[in-house]
C-alpha cells in the first residue's frame, strides 16, 4: 500500500519502512539527456525515491537541465561522448555503488521500485540484474516484432560492471552472475512516426560509425538481403503481424534500419577512399 500523501511511483515501499538505513544499500539512478524537456520530469518523478539521482546533460537548448534540478542538485552538463561513454560519466558522478540506469522515455513502475528495494535489503543480492521493458509507439505497446520481450541489464554494483564504449547499442559489461528482475520498466519509446525516423536517422549515423572504426565494409548481400532478412524475422518469425499496422510500422522500420546502418557504412568508405587518393585526412 502506497504511504499516504506521496505519488504513485514516488515512494519507498511500505514493506522496507521498517528496515533500518544502514541495512539498506543506497542506490543511485543515472540518467543522460539532451533537450528531453518534454519527457524527463515523469522519469524523474518515477525515480524519485532513490537516495541519489544523477543526471549528465549534454548541452540542451530546452529547460531539461531547468526540470531536472528540481529532483536533483546532480546535474552536470558534458560535452556528448556517445551513448556508452555518456552513461558512464554518469555512473562515476554518483555517490552510492548500486546503480540504475535509465532512460528518459522510461519510467519505473511502482512494482519494480518495490522489486529494487527489496534486492537491496536482500542477503546477498547478484551484483547484476536485468530489467525487462514495455514498449509503446504512441498510445499502443508494442508487444511483439521484436520488442518484446525486451530485456536489458540496468541494476547493477559499479565496483562490478560498467558500460561498454560503444557510440550507441550500449551495454552494461560485468563478469558476475546476473539476476533477473520480474517487474517492467515503461518504455515510451516513440509519439509517433516523426521521432521514430529521427531516431532511425541519428543511430544509422552512429551504427556506421562504429562498424567502420572497426574495419567492417559493405557488400551488395548487405544492401539487399540483410534488410529483407530483418523484416521476415521482424514481422514473421517474431510475430510482429500480431501487432497489426504498428507490426508493419515496427517491421519496415527495423528493416530500413538496417539497410541505411550500411548504405552509410558504404559511403564513409568511399569517402575514404576518395581522401586517400588525394591525400586527405579522413578525420
Amino acid at each position: 500500500m502506497r504511504p499516504p500523501g506521496r505519488p504513485k511511483g514516488e515512494y519507498r515501499s511500505a514493506q522496507h519502512e521498517g528496515v533500518p538505513v544502514t541495512l539498506r544499500r543506497k542506490l543511485s539512478v543515472v540518467i543522460i539527456s539532451k533537450n528531453e524537456a518534454e519527457r524527463i520530469e515523469a522519469c524523474l518523478r518515477s525515480v524519485a525515491w532513490a537516495d541519489e539521482i544523477v543526471v549528465v546533460d549534454a548541452d540542451s537548448s530546452d529547460a531539461t537541465r531547468d526540470i531536472a534540478r528540481r529532483f536533483t542538485p546532480q546535474v552536470h552538463d558534458l560535452p556528448w561522448r556517445g551513448f556508452g561513454p555518456q552513461k558512464q560519466a554518469a555512473v562515476e558522478l554518483a555517490l552510492h555503488d548500486w546503480i540504475l540506469s535509465v532512460d528518459c522515455d522510461e519510467r519505473v513502475t511502482p512494482e519494480l521500485a518495490d522489486e529494487i528495494q527489496a534486492i537491496l535489503c536482500s542477503d546477498a543480492p547478484n551484483d547484476a540484474y536485468t530489467v525487462p521493458r514495455r514498449t509503446f509507439l504512441g498510445a499502443k505497446e508494442i508487444r511483439h516484432s521484436g520488442w518484446s520481450p525486451d530485456r536489458s541489464l540496468r541494476l547493477f554494483k559499479r565496483s562490478a560492471a560498467r558500460f561498454s564504449d560503444s557510440l550507441v547499442h550500449e551495454r552494461v559489461v560485468t563478469s558476475s552472475p546476473v539476476g533477473r528482475c520480474r517487474n517492467y520498466l515503461l518504455h515510451y519509446s516513440f509519439a509517433g512516426l516523426a521521432p521514430l525516423l529521427f531516431k532511425l536517422n541519428q543511430y544509422t549515423d552512429l551504427s556506421a560509425r562504429m562498424m567502420f572504426a572497426n574495419g567492417r565494409s559493405c557488400s551488395i548481400f548487405d544492401l539487399t538481403l540483410r534488410p529483407l532478412a530483418a523484416f521476415i524475422k521482424a514481422y514473421v518469425l517474431k510475430a510482429g503481424f500480431l501487432d497489426g499496422f504498428n507490426g508493419v510500422v515496427v517491421s519496415v522500420s527495423t528493416a530500413v534500419n538496417v539497410f541505411y546502418k550500411y548504405a552509410k557504412l558504404r559511403e564513409l568508405s568511399e569517402e575514404r577512399a576518395r581522401l586517400n587518393q588525394s591525400g586527405s585526412s579522413f578525420w
